[in-house]
């Protein structure tokens, strides 16, 4: 059975891959107790990611989001169910 992951592995991954000005990953897991995809311990299944980067220049909100799931893939694998993403580019 894998761990879950947590906000704070996603948040570096996030960091790491697309380098944001701006970054907040929020788990929401216990909102979505009984739902679909909850793991039953109330973490690690549902998150919202609030990140502005200087990648997302020129994209379009579908492309934008996947750069934030192609740079957490392998945490989908490992049981993150869903993720809410508001990707904005940085004000000029």
């Amino acid at each position: 059975m894998s761990l879950s992951p947590t906000a704070q592995q996603l948040q570096a991954r996030l960091q790491e891959k697309l380098q944001p000005q701006a970054l907040e990953v929020l788990d929401e897991s216990h909102q979505h107790h009984g739902h679909a995809g909850a793991n039953g311990t109330g973490f690690g299944s549902h998150f919202r990611v609030r990140i502005t980067a200087q990648a997302f220049a020129g994209k379009s909100a579908v492309a934008r989001h996947r750069l934030v799931y192609d740079a957490l893939q392998d945490f989908m694998d490992q049981g993150l169910h869903a993720l809410a993403i508001e990707a904005k580019t940085p004000q000029a």
